[in-house]
């Protein structure tokens, strides 16, 4: 598909523009300026005329997680409202690197590396998004093809100043650490990639707040109306308490097979499940507020709505028939071996999050540190009948909470967090 006017095609029946931003708002961080957002939705409205709404990822790693999919699905949620979604693949600026977040210089991929993880991009993303609606970019068609001259005309839109007001930038001045020169381009690449795409909303993860504020910037700069920035909140991984990272072994890949996902899914502390409904699903707050309420009053057990909480996510992956069966055979395992309230308990102060396989050798369950490597390598150990096999797992100790633990086949124990 093309760019710009060339995909403004005007089509009809647009919601009212309170009830698309209801729908827009649901687990959104920022919307920044909302106010230009309401007017965007009602020239669209008026016009007949669908948004430009875009998506930029850079493909640095081959798999795509639950957390990144966050932002995919508010991608979806314009699409499904009529607007025009541009996913971009990020190919150039993937080469050279973004520093958000990062507290050194980090290598730029090559352009191999770069194009093995783009291939498999798309297939998981249309597990979201709707092949047949979707404009896919790459922003190497433009930013490969800039002169010199036109880069250091696009430098000279932004001050050296601002760009160092960036906490990840200010952090390693303060520390003494280096920046190089093509980290300080990097915010202005991708500004560029929303005058490219003519684009009237840039989506993000919160992390990503200050390169696309550059991006409406720019866009001024170059003649263009601004682009709103809406951010999402970052989804925390399993353990709860960092940010999902394939790294940390905290994550739920999407192309992962469905009981895989399910027994991941059901590791979760039952806190942590409420994000997840807002983040990972389509309920809405309404919803998602009176499943709270019927757990607290006792009405439904934590379990029974965690297990829905899986089966639905991964129906959105592998559909519907897959997740009742990763479902079922979750509930045999988990049956078959031994009712919870038959092992014996072990009550533990609520602390920071600790290793799991140092948490077994303390209670236990384990006679050392290696043998409990051992049984988590091996798929020996469980919780709340979810297999654990990472052994960097680590164990959310800060929050109240009850489950079972079961290392080898027929050690148990339950564990209460108070």
């Amino acid at each position: 598909m093309s760019k710009g006017s060339t995909s403004r095609m005007a089509t009809g029946g647009f919601k009212p523009v309170e009830e698309q931003l209801a729908y827009i708002k649901k687990g959104v961080a920022e919307i920044i300026p909302e106010e230009e957002l309401k007017a965007k939705l009602a020239k669209s409205l008026s016009t007949g005329t669908p948004l430009r709404v875009y998506l930029g990822v850079d493909p640095t790693a081959p798999d795509l997680h639950l957390g990144h999919t966050v932002v995919l699905r508010k991608l979806k949620h314009f699409q499904d409202l009529g607007h025009t979604a541009v996913f971009l693949i990020g190919d150039s600026s993937a080469m050279i690197g973004d520093p958000t977040g990062v507290s050194e210089t980090r290598p730029p991929l090559t352009r191999e590396q770069v194009d093995a993880n783009a291939k498999t991009y798309l297939e998981q993303v249309f597990k979201i998004l709707d092949r047949d609606k979707t404009e896919v970019r790459r922003n190497s068609d433009w930013l490969s093809k800039m002169s010199a001259e036109e880069v250091v005309r696009l430098c000279s839109h932004y001050r050296l100043a601002r760009m160092l007001e960036r906490e990840d930038f200010r952090s390693r001045l303060t520390n003494n650490l280096p920046i190089s020169v093509h980290e300080l381009l990097y915010p202005l690449l991708q500004a560029y990639d929303s005058v490219a795409l003519e684009a009237d909303v840039e989506l993000g993860a919160t992390e990503q707040k200050f390169n696309l504020l550059v991006g409406r910037e720019i866009q001024r700069e170059y003649g263009q109306p601004s682009q709103v920035a809406l951010t999402m909140p970052i989804l925390v991984g399993l353990d709860g308490q960092r940010k999902m990272s394939k790294s940390l072994g905290n994550y739920v890949g999407i192309s992962e097979a469905p009981s895989a996902m399910f027994g991941k899914l059901m590791s979760l502390s039952d806190e942590m499940m409420w994000p997840y409904f807002d983040l990972a699903t389509d309920r809405t707050p309404e919803e998602i507020a009176a499943l709270a309420a019927e757990v607290k009053s006792g009405a439904k057990h934590p379990m029974d709505v965690k297990m829905a909480l899986a089966e639905e996510i991964i129906a959105g992956f592998h559909g519907t028939d897959a997740a009742r069966k990763a479902a079922a055979e979750f509930q045999r395992v988990f049956r078959d071996r031994e009712a919870p309230d038959e092992a014996p308990m072990q009550k533990v102060a609520r602390g920071p999050a600790k290793r799991l396989t140092a948490f077994l050798t303390e209670q236990g369950l384990a006679p050392s540190r290696s043998e409990a490597d051992r049984l988590v390598k091996q798929g020996g150990v469980e919780i709340d009948g979810a297999r654990i096999s990472d052994v960097k797992y680590e164990l959310d100790l800060t929050n109240a909470r009850e489950f079972l633990l079961r290392a080898g086949k027929k050690k148990f124990l339950r564990i209460v967090v108070e």
